[in-house]
């Protein structure tokens, strides 16, 4: 008797020019991807920067996911194909009901399309939120002010906090669809790896300080408080987020859950700022809890040294206003609170990914002057 052929696994990539997006891409074109070999489709706002790898993409398609028609127009007749998506995109603004509102709107439009046939392939999809989920809306300048978060460190099964949540939102609409199609939940801490096109982008946020501080000889102060600088954290590399989010796609112990999604091993920010110093070759400047700095006041005025520093180096053309978010930033390292995911139950669970943090922030580094963004 004949046996069957395998299916064909099509991955779509929303927010593929992202951190994660680039990472995702990689993976699933290595030999020995998980559930290969697989044709990868890449969704983006815009067309594709100089610096993406385009050659990995198998089709890229510029969509604005917000727009209903557009995206049923251009993702319904692809639904025979498409097996898997790989959820990244994300759209932002500070009010939390806002962003609510438009990330359910761009999920629902994709989802809708790709499962309006009755020949819809379409058998996982992975959704990246994060530990927001844990702490509640930190960038809400209403809600940021009422914030009761979970103990670290933050496991899956904690109850949802009493905020509205666009995480909450989209979980919801991805269990709407259960009876069809399996899904998985992946929650990074912030994130770490090479893009221009990422919103909460930290790793170019610190590369451009540093480089804007070098570039006019002013000191590389400490941006956040005293508990951030010696209390612990984590960070996700984007190749860890992209080796779990392709292990539970293709892994049924894995459908209907989420994981967090770190890189399991935890740091002090002294700790960062001494590589940073290192990799950016400035000068280490120990914390003064009893000087003052705002560097989103100290940085709104540089945008001009930025372009300097871009034109002097050759480098791929970008906006500092484009590629940084130092108001996140600042509100993140002035948080009082240990930010730690446990990564037990991915363990548990057959997910076994890391990445030394202290490492990896080097590679990033070396990653994006490879591809011009950085000097």
């Amino acid at each position: 008797m004949e046996q069957a052929k395998p299916r064909q696994a099509v991955a779509l990539i929303v927010g593929v020019t992202g951190m994660v997006g680039v990472a995702i891409t990689e993976a699933l074109k290595q030999p020995t991807a998980l559930g290969g070999p697989w044709t990868v489709y890449g969704v983006s706002r815009r067309s594709l920067p100089t610096w993406f790898p385009s050659s990995l993409l198998d089709k890229h398609i510029m969509l604005d996911t917000l727009n209903q028609h557009q995206t049923h127009e251009i993702l319904a007749p692809l639904s025979s194909q498409i097996t898997h998506v790989f959820w990244v995109a994300i759209q932002v603004s500070e009010s939390e009901q806002v962003c609510i509102s438009l990330n359910s709107t761009m999920l629902s439009n994709v989802l809708n399309a790709l499962t309006s046939s009755p020949n819809s392939k379409l058998i996982h999809v992975t959704l990246q939120t994060g530990t927001k989920q844990y702490v509640g809306p930190v960038f809400d300048p209403t809600l940021s002010t009422q914030l009761i978060p979970h103990d670290s460190p933050f496991i899956e099964d904690y109850p949802r906090l009493p905020f509205p949540s666009f995480y909450h939102a989209l979980e919801d609409i991805l269990a709407s669809y259960s009876k069809s199609l399996a899904y998985s939940i992946h929650r990074p801490s912030m994130i770490i790896g090479a893009s221009t096109r990422s919103y909460f982008n930290i790793p170019l946020t610190l590369a451009v300080y540093a480089l804007v501080c070098k570039h006019q000889n002013y000191p590389f102060r400490y941006v956040g408080n005293k508990y951030s600088w010696e209390h612990f954290w984590d960070v996700s590399d984007a190749r860890v987020i992209a080796e779990q989010q392709i292990w539970a796609s293709v892994t049924d112990k894995a459908k209907n859950e989420a994981f967090n999604c770190t890189n399991g091993d935890v740091f002090t920010w002294k700790m960062i700022w001494k590589v940073l110093c290192d990799v950016f070759g400035v000068e280490f400047v120990p914390f003064d809890e009893k000087e003052k700095f705002d560097v989103v006041e100290f940085m709104k005025d540089k945008g001009e040294v930025w372009d300097r520093i871009v034109e002097e180096n050759g480098l791929y053309k970008t906006k500092m206003e484009e590629i940084t978010c130092f108001g996140p930033l600042d509100s993140l390292l002035k948080l009082e609170i240990q930010l730690v995911c446990s990564m037990n139950k991915s363990r548990e669970f057959g997910f076994q990914g890391y990445a030394n943090t202290l490492k990896s922030i080097p590679e990033w580094v070396h990653r994006l002057r490879q591809m011009k963004i950085l000097p």
